[in-house]
């Protein structure tokens, strides 16, 4: 459990908050590339860490991050016209380029001193892996850009996808780094022994610090004297990256991957989801229409999402289409899609879970060491130091992995070479 105090500082990311001030540190994903196809494209609206910005690619091909509205009479900047690098606003022509600077004032006399004054706020931007990131820290402590294994995989070994989740950030990515649900919240096949998550619901959790968060690896028994084991990677501050059971029936899965997600605050109550998926193996790509059949059985598929939104259609509004006859006879749940699952239970939770309320146990260690360590990591940027995880060197090499092993076999002497990136 959390005491209310520290649940408040470990969940409110509007400016000035202590959470808020930690996450700023950090470059955080807000779009997906496609959103801002190519250069003067129109531009788009934002709402990070509790701010209304306004996202637009220059002439040049630069992404930038605006204030909602402009500094002259608060216009709404998304009407704006992206222009000659950059974007003017149309209520009285006022325009200002990628770093925040007015490059023209058509409404005042030519040569007016209020033009060099006048600045909109801006953030910079920064495209790598499909993705669009934004930097709203100081400028004196601006990180290089992420470089996690997954956004130097080629295109043609890399998906992203995003979704919206109506819930704080935080028990959004406790939910991806608990193991132990999956028994249940999961568990589309209960009748099936076999299953490593239906004969051994109690995984053993070892959780090991690193200087850009933790590992931590779930081992479940898996009949004769072997055991399932998943070496998840816990990326500050709001990433989760794992294997993705390359072994299916004895053999080799046919696309070897690895799948995470990273979590990006809208506001204290909303959140993105990045979903990922990437090819570690340079002969094998992702095809199309192979990962769009793994995004549908997650239930976040092109035809789950309201038309021209990144929202799913199931909801708290319906229940999330929870199949009570399912629940009787094949599922924990009735509900149909491991990304479904996920939201009914943490949107089920309501916007910001109170965590005074929690009894954990021994299956919740991984979370309890996230949370001490984020809230060590607040205090440490409120004393004016940097957070882990925020210099690419420290993250560049991290790879998840999971496999079967025989009786007796140690995984850090069996997968050692396997956890080092190699894209």
């Amino acid at each position: 459990m959390l005491r209310p105090e520290d649940n408040e500082k470990i969940t409110r990311v509007g400016p000035g908050t202590p959470c808020g001030e930690y996450m700023r540190r950090y470059w955080q994903p807000i779009l997906v590339s496609s959103e801002l196809p190519e250069a003067d494209c129109p531009p788009v609206r934002v709402r990070l860490l509790g701010e209304d910005l306004v996202a637009f690619r220059d002439s040049e091909g630069h992404v930038a991050f605006v204030d909602a509205y402009c500094p002259h009479r608060r216009a709404p900047m998304f009407f704006g016209r992206n222009e000659e690098c950059g974007l003017r606003c149309v209520y009285h022509g006022w325009k200002f380029d990628r770093h925040g600077d007015c490059t023209d004032m058509p409404s005042e006399p030519a040569g007016s001193p209020l033009q060099a004054r006048v600045k909109i706020k801006a953030y910079p931007g920064f495209e790598g892996g499909g993705v669009i990131w934004c930097y709203m820290g100081p400028k004196d402590k601006q990180p290089a850009p992420p470089d996690y294994e997954w956004m130097r995989a080629p295109a043609s070994h890399r998906f992203v996808s995003k979704t919206f989740e109506d819930c704080n950030f935080l028990q959004a990515l406790e939910g991806g780094l608990d193991t132990a649900h999956s028994s249940y919240a999961h568990n589309n096949d209960i009748a099936n022994k076999n299953m490593p998550r239906n004969r051994d619901r109690a995984p053993r959790l070892d959780v090991e610090l690193t200087d850009y968060g933790y590992r931590y690896i779930s081992t479940r028994q898996a009949g004769d004297g072997g055991a399932y084991v998943r070496v998840y990677q816990y990326i500050m501050p709001a990433q989760q990256v794992r294997g993705s059971v390359i072994k299916i029936e004895g053999g080799k899965s046919e696309y070897p991957r690895f799948d995470g997600h990273l979590w990006t605050p809208i506001d204290d109550e909303t959140c993105f989801v990045f979903n990922t998926m990437y090819s570690y193996d340079a002969s094998t790509p992702l095809p199309e229409d192979i990962v769009n059949g793994w995004e549908s059985r997650a239930g976040r598929g092109p035809e789950h999402h309201v038309p021209g939104t990144f929202k799913l259609i199931a909801s708290k509004a319906n229940d999330y289409f929870i199949d009570r006859k399912m629940q009787k006879t094949q599922t924990f749940t009735g509900i149909t899609g491991v990304n479904t699952q996920d939201y009914a239970l943490q949107e089920g939770m309501g916007q910001i879970v109170d965590r005074s309320q929690e009894n954990l146990g021994t299956s919740d260690k991984a979370i309890v060491t996230m949370r001490r360590m984020m809230l060590r990591a607040i205090d440490a940027v409120a004393l004016g130091e940097n957070p882990p995880g925020v210099d690419p060197k420290s993250h560049g090499s991290v790879r998840p992995y999971d496999d079967y092993l025989p009786a007796g076999a140690d995984w850090r002497q069996l997968f050692e070479n396997e956890l080092s990136a190699k894209w």
